[in-house]
């Protein structure tokens, strides 16, 4: 029965640090880039584009494929920033939790 006790109050104290880390994540932003910074996004914690910045040089009609390719890699760049960010800040929130292995946080 303490086990259980034991168990119950993990997991409500880890409940408690994912609503923490989600209010956190609201907050974050990363910034990817492409193409030698002509190309920046930010991205918030959750995944939405914030801002995007493009160099004055890129806008030619011979360049807009370039550009969009630019963009969608910049955008890459940034989600791929989150997400290790994410994973990060779960692995320590989860340090010491008897979770199987695989078992991906947040739900």
């Amino acid at each position: 029965m303490r086990d259980i006790m034991g168990l119950m109050s993990k997991a409500k104290e880890m409940q408690e640090k994912m609503q923490a880390m989600q209010a956190e994540m609201e907050e974050m932003t990363a910034d990817g880039t492409a193409g030698g910074g002509m190309v920046t996004v930010t991205l918030t914690g959750k995944g939405a584009m914030k801002a995007l910045k493009i160099d004055s040089s890129m806008f030619s009609e011979d360049d807009v494929e370039i550009l969009e390719d630019l963009i969608i890699a910049a955008h890459s760049d940034a989600k791929a920033k989150i997400e290790q960010i994410v994973a990060e800040k779960t692995q320590e929130m989860t340090a010491g939790l008897p979770l199987p292995p695989g078992m991906k946080l947040p739900f």
